[in-house]
């Protein structure tokens, strides 16, 4: 069994793991519907479309 031979510090133990880290893009698809950028899966922000259904309505700005 491996037994390091002195204590490893904190900033070279960090710095170990932190060479395999990597943050992800996130996937984005068109919405079928209003052909917005959105992640799948998701209730579109902008038409509230899911799945060609209307899941949540969007109230329209009125100029006053």
């Amino acid at each position: 069994m491996a037994v390091p031979k002195h204590k490893v510090s904190k900033k070279q133990g960090n710095t170990r793991f932190a060479s395999n880290y990597k943050v992800k893009v996130p996937t984005l698809v068109d919405c079928p519907h209003c052909h917005e950028m959105k992640q799948p899966h998701r209730v579109c922000a902008k038409c509230g479309y899911y799945d060609g259904k209307q899941v949540v309505v969007k109230a329209e700005k009125t100029e006053n």
